[in-house]
């Protein structure tokens, strides 16, 4: 999901911008903004994935708003004034909207905002590391080596890429809570597989890296639904 804040200085552009966003299920609108100051008061406390953000403001214009957030947020720049769509890709802008713009162009541009922002998100996983505590010490494991997760009574063994698994005094509550929602999926009471690492699926049974998982009834539903997203 991306958050969202929308920032305009006429009334009517931010009901548009805010009916857009109700159609689409991977943005969440939190707030709307007609005066610039204080969206940048509201950015300081509670940061959002993307600004929509109105150009031609007359006490604060969106180029200087943009600027003063120090770039650590997408942007998508809607104004009534061609010559501005320059300087907005300048800025590295996802998208330009010029004034009136249909629910069609409106999708495309947030379509490249989840894109980039995906492309942001998997970059930042690739580095993502847990500690588990193993051996008497603390074992640091990236997250994407993660092949699958084995239950064994009051232990976990957790099985790496082409690296020998670490056993750990874990339950699988405390392991899930761990992991990236998004990349791994319980399956059984005593297996947790990472998505990224499937090779088949045939009856209730899911080969990982050339291992046949069984999967229990009580997680077949949510795996699926999990699969098919």
């Amino acid at each position: 999901m991306i958050t969202a804040i929308a920032i305009d200085d006429e009334l009517p552009a931010l009901k548009i911008i805010e009916n857009f966003c109700s159609q689409i299920n991977f943005i969440i609108l939190q707030k709307t903004f007609n005066k610039p100051q204080e969206a940048l008061q509201y950015l300081q406390r509670f940061p959002v994935d993307l600004l929509f953000l109105d150009i031609n403001m007359p006490s604060l214009n969106g180029i200087d708003l943009y600027k003063s957030t120090g770039k650590n947020v997408m942007a998508i720049f809607t104004t009534a004034y061609s010559e501005y769509a320059v300087e907005g890709f300048n800025l590295d802008a996802v998208d330009y909207l010029l004034k009136p713009f249909s629910f069609e162009r409106f999708l495309r541009a947030v379509n490249k905002a989840i894109e980039y922002y995906n492309y942001l998100h998997a970059q930042k996983q690739d580095d993502q590391y847990i500690f588990i505590r193993a051996d008497y010490s603390l074992v640091k494991i990236k997250i994407s080596d993660i092949v699958f997760i084995e239950g064994l009574d009051d232990y976990l063994k957790i099985h790496l890429k082409d690296q020998r698994p670490v056993v750990t005094r874990l339950t699988m509550k405390a392991m899930l809570e761990k992991l990236p929602v998004a990349l791994f999926v319980r399956v059984h009471r005593s297996y947790i597989v990472s998505l990224d690492y499937i090779q088949t699926i045939r009856n209730k049974t899911i080969t990982v890296e050339g291992v046949e998982i069984p999967m229990s009834s009580s997680y077949e539903d949510e795996f699926f639904k999990r699969v098919n997203r």
